[in-house]
């Protein structure tokens, strides 16, 4: 029997040659079978060779609040996803998609991480462009803008101009514990924050008291007054006002259930 033609049999999937660029690896790569162990191979091999980039964006964001450690793993997050998604048939360099890419998975980790407050959207992506403007703005005219040029810089009305320079503050809250001051014993700005005045919260409740006590019988307003606010013993109290204990216990529990019923009745 006389073998087929060789030029008859399937070829498999061509290997990327030694040295070969991220298109290339990403090119083979789409010729194999999905998660398989060949593709998986080859997109870690783009992820090595772009590893730098990723850490290089990432430093671009130091300085701003965040561990240059979560940056880094942030970065290579995007690096992963730019893998996973390119289309070699785009025709578009793998570094085009892989830059915004990164960038991007940056920039939501502050706008979904670092904001202490939440406000909408629309204010953090605006804060980025707010910044810039506000800090040009300041090198040339040497104050800051007001609320108006800055609604006119970004094409926005006045009023919503107030809720991003509103919204802009919340992005890091300043912590109680900070220190007002540079000495090694300045107070903390939680120091400098006065307290509540106790006595102001029972203002209303001595009143209300005053009046019922005043609208009481003479003997019960004097047992009461004697016991609550003299701190003497009902054993004491008999003795100045001539009755037996067992009475002066009844008389203070009664006397106490109209004072009840009478502050309830005044709420």
């Amino acid at each position: 029997m006389t073998a087929p033609p060789t030029n008859d049999i399937p070829a498999g999937p061509r290997k990327p040659a030694q040295g070969a660029t991220a298109e290339e690896l990403l090119k083979a790569r789409a010729d194999l079978p999905p998660r398989s162990a060949e593709a998986e191979a080859l997109s870690a091999m783009v992820v090595d060779m772009y590893a730098p980039v990723a850490r290089r964006e990432a430093r671009r964001y130091r300085g701003r609040g965040e561990p240059m450690d979560d940056l880094e793993q942030v970065a290579m997050l995007g690096l992963t996803r730019a893998v996973a998604y390119y289309d070699p048939d785009y025709g578009k360099p793998f570094l085009s998609y892989l830059l915004p890419t990164v960038t991007g998975e940056l920039k939501r980790h502050f706008r979904d991480n670092t904001w202490d407050v939440r406000v909408p959207r629309k204010h953090q992506e605006k804060r980025g462009e707010l910044n810039r403007f506000t800090v040009e703005f300041a090198q040339e005219h040497g104050r800051s803008p007001t609320t108006g040029e800055i609604a006119t810089a970004l094409d926005i009305d006045e009023r919503t101009t107030e809720d991003l320079l509103n919204a802009s503050r919340a992005y890091s809250a300043l912590s109680l514990d900070a220190p007002c001051g540079t000495g090694e014993d300045a107070p903390s700005l939680g120091d400098t924050i006065g307290g509540g005045d106790g006595g102001q919260d029972g203002v209303e409740e001595h009143q209300a008291v005053r009046e019922v006590l005043g609208r009481l019988p003479e003997r019960e307003r004097r047992i009461v007054l004697m016991r609550f606010y003299g701190n003497r013993t009902q054993t004491q109290i008999a003795e100045v006002v001539g009755l037996s204990q067992m009475h002066v216990s009844r008389l203070l529990s009664a006397t106490l259930e109209d004072l009840r019923q009478d502050l309830v009745g005044a709420d």
